[in-house]
């Protein structure tokens, strides 16, 4: 017997919702196209890229070579030359005057300063340039400033030793409690104990080239005006690049 005809499979219509599933996905829109940039304008892009990345790669060698050329200079200095440090001594520390006034709003400063440190160059082929030097004067730990002084950049020799000088003045400096009479005593008794710091830049020089320049602070203390008056010469601590100490 021959087989009844199937049904032809009606297709649903475009919007259709079937009743028996109300929760059905809403169509995704179709996805927006880039748009096709024309050939002239790609290509413009791409030299513009490869430009760029071949200026990175020039700037980048170039920076690779000059600190190879600077490390193999500084080797080359410090194995012929044998480089050292230059040594800071705090000569002499005086105090002309130091007037403490109480007032009824507290304790006024009246102070001057004369500091000698005396620096020394042991290199026999090596001479040390020096920028401006800024003196700090200060005692009891910083808490009390004493003033400031700059002086001008100075040159130092082969086995040469210099002398700085510095004045330092300070008029109508507010005190915390305690601190005049504290000064007071410590100055008669002659505990005082001074703070000097110098921050300047520092470069060398051989023969007739000078090579760079970096910050250096110098820190000069740790000792009595008893002591300085009896002949005490401390010396001082350098720091290099604000972390490498020299003693």
């Amino acid at each position: 017997m021959a087989s009844p005809p199937s049904k032809p499979v009606l297709q649903k219509p475009p919007g259709y919702k079937d009743p028996n599933n109300p929760h059905q996905p809403k169509p995704r829109p179709p996805l927006a196209r880039k748009p096709v940039l024309p050939l002239s304008l790609r290509s413009r892009k791409q030299r513009r890229r490869r430009c760029c990345r071949k200026c990175c790669c020039v700037f980048c060698a170039c920076i690779i070579v000059l600190t190879v050329a600077l490390i193999v200079a500084a080797s080359l200095i410090y194995i012929v030359y044998d480089p050292q440090a230059p040594v800071f001594h705090l000569q002499s520390f005086r105090i002309p005057r130091l007037n403490v006034t109480e007032k009824p709003d507290g304790a006024y400063l009246d102070a001057s300063t004369v500091t000698r440190l005396e620096v020394k160059n042991p290199n026999s082929k090596i001479q040390w340039y020096f920028g401006e030097a800024r003196f700090g004067i200060s005692t009891d730990n910083g808490n009390v400033n004493l003033g400031g002084k700059t002086i001008p950049g100075f040159l130092i020799k082969e086995k040469e030793v210099t002398l700085l000088k510095a004045e330092t003045s300070v008029n109508d400096q507010i005190l915390e409690d305690n601190e005049g009479k504290n000064l007071r005593g410590k100055f008669r008794s002659r505990e005082f104990v001074p703070s000097v710091e110098v921050r300047t830049r520092v470069g060398v020089g051989v023969q007739s080239l000078k090579i760079g320049s970096v910050e250096i602070t110098v820190v000069c203390g740790e000792v009595t005006l008893k002591k300085l008056e009896g002949g005490a010469m401390p010396k001082c601590t350098i720091t290099l690049l604000k972390w490498i100490k020299i003693q």
